[in-house]
């Protein structure tokens, strides 16, 4: 059994804010933006490449069992690009206040630049050069099966 990750619930306190930030800034595309079922009003947005999306919504939280999330609480969220300087350019040219590309390491996974959604929420961006040519999940398993 295959089990995907495909959407991520994201606490905000505006949605329409909300919205707007990650379509304009981030350049995500906005899959959904309507109400439903009476009363739940979901927008889901997905990153260019991307197969996992964030959903916004006031309701969301009624569905799920345990505390309801608030909104800037959700630290580490990760995006990852083949090119970070390229990256950066693009998204400092949408007008996104992102932190300048730092390499921890020269290795390839070891560049990173942040950034704060208007809530709080954040966000980190990986550099992994191999992504260019490989997507992620089969890059980890390789990985994963040296290390065995």
């Amino acid at each position: 059994m295959q089990y995907t990750l495909e959407v991520i619930p994201l606490p905000v306190s505006d949605i329409d804010r909300a919205r707007d930030f990650y379509r304009d800034k981030l350049g995500f595309h906005v899959d959904i933006d309507q109400e439903v079922m009476p009363g739940m009003r979901i927008v889901q947005l997905t990153p260019p490449g991307s197969g996992c999306s964030i959903a916004l919504g006031d309701s969301i939280w009624e569905t799920m069992a345990g505390p309801r999330p608030a909104p800037g609480s959700y630290q580490g969220l990760q995006l990852c690009v083949a090119d970070i300087k390229a990256a950066h350019k693009e998204l400092t040219d949408r007008g996104l206040q992102v932190s300048e590309p730092v390499q921890y390491a020269p290795a390839d996974g070891a560049t990173f630049m942040y950034f704060k959604d208007p809530d709080g929420n954040g966000w980190a961006v990986q550099e992994y050069r191999q992504r260019a040519e490989k997507p992620l999940h089969e890059l980890l398993t390789e990985l994963a099966g040296r290390q065995q």
